[in-house]
């Protein structure tokens, strides 16, 4: 196998998600006996070390993400490495930058969340969400290969070793997990933290998950500090699964932790951060996989509260959740994408 290019960016702004579903992605590929490389713009550290530590190449793009310098630079650095494949993964690779890949002579797999650019021109285009249908992409080149829905959930290694474990769901649920995103830039962690106060529960405990590039440690510490129940934080963490197998009940983005929470059949609900985020929330309510409380920006610690009040004491809601989570993502996506590029691979496609 040959080396795999990914290009994509982590930020106080955008958060990580684009680069850790990608790394789930570079694992499988470093599995099947290749090597990965991600080239990114102004790389977080944790980020780095986090790479350095699954012995995976970082390039360093000093660019402004998606532009006509960013498309050179990153066909420029697959020729060097001879990467047959270039996956790109966040909402600045436009239309052109696609172009300019493909005019490269490169192959170039997308994963995409809500099919935002003009047109495709990739040879694959991924998207993992429940939402995903071949009408949002009618705007693709006749060859474009489209990989839809949860079967290609994009899963780290650490989940893995998870296949086959049962949860036990007690009949009042007080471990809470709250995974914000990496960066939570607007302190939505805060808001949950004061909401636990609020939630009437005896023997509550929470978990609270701090992203690399947040920037509100100190604010969050204090909170939890003065919290009237136990509230321990974890930074740079490495083995979320744990964390979730720990926890009774989960707050979270609607982000790709999503299916992370899913394949665990963690019962949780879950706030819109971003606006890429808010069809993702509203499908897995729909598919009464999560309880949708909305744009984080507008929902209240006393709603947030409730929900949590209501979700903890219904085991039957609970159970029924954990189950739709479990059918919705077998933790085998990674390996399909990867399986998908070197069949195409060795077709010469």
């Amino acid at each position: 196998m040959k080396n795999l290019l990914i290009r994509a960016d982590a930020s106080p702004q955008i958060g990580t998600g684009h680069v850790m579903r990608c790394l789930a992605l570079a694992q499988a590929w470093q599995d099947a006996g290749g090597q990965a490389t991600f080239a990114m713009a102004n790389a977080l550290p944790k980020l780095k070390t986090r790479l350095e530590a699954e012995k995976i190449l970082l390039a360093g793009f000093d660019v402004q993400p998606g532009n006509t310098c960013d498309s050179e630079k990153t066909i420029r650095l697959s020729q060097d490495l001879g990467a047959r494949w270039v996956v790109v993964d966040g909402y600045h690779f436009n239309s052109n930058f696609q172009r300019a890949i493909k005019n490269a002579g490169l192959n170039l797999l997308v994963v995409d969340d809500n099919a935002a650019v003009d047109h495709f021109y990739a040879d694959i285009v991924m998207n993992q969400n429940l939402h995903s249908h071949e009408n949002m992409y009618v705007n693709r080149e006749p060859n474009t290969r489209l990989l839809l829905g949860t079967r290609y959930a994009l899963l780290r290694r650490e989940f893995l070793k998870w296949r086959g474990w049962k949860r036990e769901l007690p009949s009042v649920a007080r471990k809470v997990l709250v995974t914000l995103g990496g960066s939570d830039p607007d302190n939505v962690t805060l808001k949950v933290i004061e909401a636990l106060q609020q939630v009437n529960v005896d023997g509550l405990e929470a978990v609270v998950v701090i992203g690399p590039a947040n920037p509100h440690y100190q604010e969050i510490q204090t909170a939890a500090c003065t919290s009237r129940f136990p509230i321990r934080l974890e930074r740079n963490v490495t083995d979320m699964p744990e964390l979730m197998a720990w926890a009774d009940v989960a707050v979270s983005g609607a982000g790709s932790t999503s299916w992370e929470l899913a394949f665990m059949g963690l019962p949780s609900t879950v706030m819109v951060l971003g606006e890429n985020q808010l069809r993702i929330a509203e499908q897995l309510q729909d598919a009464n996989i999560t309880i949708n409380l909305g744009r984080a920006q507008n929902v209240t610690t006393r709603e947030i509260a409730e929900v949590l009040s209501i979700l903890s004491a219904d085991q039957l809601k609970r159970t029924t959740m954990s189950e739709r989570e479990r059918e919705s993502v077998d933790g085998k996506g990674a390996g399909r994408v990867t399986g998908f590029l070197n069949r195409l691979t060795l077709r010469g496609g």
